[in-house]
């Protein structure tokens, strides 16, 4: 199986959780997605204020 189906299938299984994960988890899983789909970070980091788009960006530049 190459990289992109092993993706595919897994997002699926995401999708299909019958728990919502904590919030820790679902940074992860974002900063998993971001990087597997638009690759390396590419915008700056959010301002201290804008504290929700800041931990998106923190859990994508942690994986890149």
């Amino acid at each position: 199986m190459g990289l992109k189906e092993d993706f595919e299938e897994h997002a699926e299984k995401v999708k299909k959780l019958t728990a919502s994960p904590s919030n820790e988890d679902l940074l992860i899983l974002y900063g998993l997605y971001k990087q597997a789909t638009v690759g390396p970070v590419t915008t700056s980091r959010p301002g201290m204020f804008s504290m929700k788009e800041r931990a998106k960006w923190d859990a994508w530049k942690a994986v890149e």
